[in-house]
């Protein structure tokens, strides 16, 4: 196995290299850390994916799709499977606002509620796995949400 050096003969670093990528380091990083949740969840009957749209609605409740697609980051489309197997499980109910017709509110049932008694264990689980202190956590998501920010201006159209 040929390992290619992650430094220019010049002695600059190589902005090519694998373990050089913000993206690689963001996309391995997410993977694993999503991963450490898996034991919590599975008993919880939850995905990594629903359990953040249930940590959205222990948070505001009711609240309609479209806000909450928006507190997620993701598209309607996307959010809508995670909200009908949810609803199937008996943790959320979805009803049309009758102020508006067009509109989903979501709220949690009594069941979702009791649900959050149970997750309270998970962020001192993941604490413990990753050996890593609280504030060395709250710094690193910090770096993440402004690097989101300037990801998302980075992204909007001209004048956006």
């Amino acid at each position: 196995m040929t390992t290619v050096p992650t430094s220019l003969p010049s002695g600059e670093p190589d902005l090519l290299a694998l373990d050089q990528q913000v993206c690689f380091a963001l996309a391995v990083a997410s993977r694993n850390v999503i991963a450490l949740y898996r034991p919590f969840l599975d008993p919880m009957g939850l995905t990594h994916p629903q359990y953040l749209v249930m940590l959205a609605l222990w948070e505001e409740t009711p609240v309609s799709v479209v806000r909450l697609s928006q507190r997620l980051s993701l598209e309607p489309a996307t959010l809508s499977p995670l909200l009908k197997r949810l609803e199937a499980r008996g943790l959320i109910t979805r009803e049309r606002r009758p102020d508006d017709e067009r509109s989903l509110a979501i709220s949690l049932t009594p069941r979702g509620r009791e649900l959050r008694a149970e997750a309270e264990r998970i962020p001192a689980g993941i604490l413990d796995r990753l050996g890593m202190s609280l504030e060395e956590l709250v710094g690193l998501r910090d770096v993440l949400h402004r690097l989101i920010d300037a990801s998302t201006r980075a992204s909007a159209p001209d004048g956006a």
